[in-house]
């Protein structure tokens, strides 16, 4: 038992303190020791982890930073970005079980966390598309367009066809801007204009178009651009 590392007890003890208070108790770099425990088995993981917090700013920001960014690290393998891409799609899939197959206006807030989980942290800009139903319950979610850091290609056209062959009545507009600022520009105004047209001579409603930041969202319905 003396030959055993010190810190083997330490994750006993973390994991125990996890299950018995759950995450809220702990400290972000605590948070993410747990998950580095299972990629690093032989080593004190809480220096990594709280390199990882001081060079990326949070604890979201760690499991949402790009790949490539996250292996710049010393100490950082594959194994350990893929422990990390796995806490962030699952904490998507989360968000999505909340809204898909739901009213999407009266789960608004819902839908908001949903698109902040899965947009806000992307370095490049994603155009995705909520297709409702009649009854403005949410049937599909997809990315119609992915772009480069400040621009998304859209095409109107693509936009309402697929409406159709979804067989949905009504559609979001979600994208988010990588600067964090979600303040619509001209051209995301122009852009949802274009949509609106092409949607209305075929009887396809735009709800609304979300812009989303980091820790912040606009809506064009509430700003009075819809």
């Amino acid at each position: 038992m003396g030959d055993k590392p010190h810190h083997t007890g330490h994750r006993d003890r973390l994991r125990q303190r996890f299950m018995k208070a759950g995450g809220e108790a702990l400290h972000d770099y605590e948070m993410l020791e747990l998950i580095l425990f299972r990629a690093i088995p032989r080593r004190d993981v809480k220096p990594l982890a709280k390199d990882l917090l001081e060079k990326f700013g949070s604890y979201q920001n760690v499991l949402t930073a790009p790949i490539e960014r996250l292996l710049e690290m010393s100490g950082v393998s594959e194994r350990v970005t893929q422990e990390l891409k796995i806490v962030e799609a699952t904490a998507v899939k989360l968000a999505q079980a909340k809204v898909m197959n739901k009213p999407a206006i009266s789960s608004w807030s819902a839908l908001i966390d949903y698109c902040t989980a899965s947009m806000a942290y992307n370095a490049t800009e994603q155009f995705r598309i909520l297709f409702l139903d009649r009854k403005n319950v949410l049937i599909a979610d997809e990315i119609q367009q992915e772009g480069t850091i400040d621009h998304t290609p859209v095409y109107p056209r693509e936009v309402v066809k697929r409406a159709l062959e979804l067989g949905s009545s009504s559609i979001i507009l979600v994208h988010n801007h990588p600067s964090g600022d979600p303040t619509p520009s001209r051209a995301d105004i122009e852009m949802t204009k274009r949509i609106i047209e092409a949607g209305r001579s075929i009887g396809i409603t735009v709800h609304d178009h979300l812009v989303i930041g980091k820790g912040q969202h606009a809506s064009f319905k509430s700003l009075g651009i819809l």
